[in-house]
């Protein structure tokens, strides 16, 4: 490769950032890639942090010692947050997504990979202080949410399932009472899945009474493990008492008037 202009240096290490957040790179490996010193990818990186700090798109910061090296932190401002979930509640509230017993049609939202990329972004940055090990979702609805937060935390993503299946090899079993039907349910998880002692970061895309995360709970000390935070897209007002003490959600959703056809969400972190 030819010697590289600042300015494509610039553009690539911008890109490999961007792809990776929370990738811890060496600067040694920059050097070998642009056959330049380590002072002038320094530099570089340097004219990238003051350019993403300037514009509220994120950080990168440093890591000291033999084995540091640098890191991108992504962010958003508090005015493009408040610009994206004002939108999903604009969307939300469309009467046409109302479903036959009060529900809310809201899969298509989920499964939006322009959505599921800002609100990924959302959760890292509000959690990305608790140096969470796992992102911890369970299956279905959630995957999408939980897989972009994990990706915007460096982090692995696990999937719990409610049913055991043969390639999980030995797994753990629990049973949880749902907050909102009050049935019984059960979480299955292989043991392979998590190490001990590990910070979990459980994602989910709707929290009625907080069964399914006080199932996480129960579930985590069967490794030995934390759940450090809980974010959610969307929590109902009521009941106002969830089975869980502590959560971040994005939208609050205050009532699905089915005969009426309104739905009343707002932004939940106004």
């Amino acid at each position: 490769m030819d010697k590289l202009q600042r300015s494509e240096r610039i553009a690539i290490l911008t890109k490999i950032f961007a792809d990776s957040p929370g990738k811890l790179f060496s600067l040694g490996n920059f050097t070998e890639m642009f056959k330049a010193a380590k002072s002038t990818i320094s530099e570089d990186i340097d004219i990238i942090q003051k350019a993403l700090e300037g514009f509220g798109l994120g950080t990168i910061r440093s890591v000291p010692g033999v084995s540091g090296g640098v890191f991108f932190v992504p962010s958003i401002g508090k005015e493009r947050v408040y610009e994206i979930l004002n939108s999903l509640c604009s969307e939300l509230s469309k009467k046409e997504r109302i479903l036959p017993g009060g529900y809310l049609y809201m899969q298509d939202i989920i499964y939006d990979p322009y959505v599921v990329f800002n609100v990924g972004r959302i959760f890292a940055q509000e959690f990305i202080e608790r140096k969470i090990d796992y992102v911890v979702t369970v299956e279905t609805k959630g995957i999408p949410l939980a897989f972009a937060t994990a990706n915007n935390l460096n982090t692995p993503l696990v999937i719990v399932r409610r049913n055991s299946e043969a390639t999980d090899g030995p797994s753990v079993n629990i049973n949880y009472v749902s907050g909102s039907s009050r049935k019984l349910q059960t979480m299955v998880l292989s043991l392979k899945a998590l190490k001990r002692k590990s910070r979990l970061l459980f994602i989910d895309d709707f929290m009625k009474g907080g069964g399914t995360a006080r199932g996480i709970i129960e579930l985590a000390k069967e490794f030995e493990c934390e759940v450090a935070g809980i974010g959610v897209l969307i929590a109902t007002a009521e009941p106002a008492k969830k089975l869980v003490d502590s959560y971040f959600s994005l939208l609050t959703l205050n009532r699905v008037d089915e005969e009426n056809s309104v739905i009343d969400i707002r932004n939940g972190l106004c």
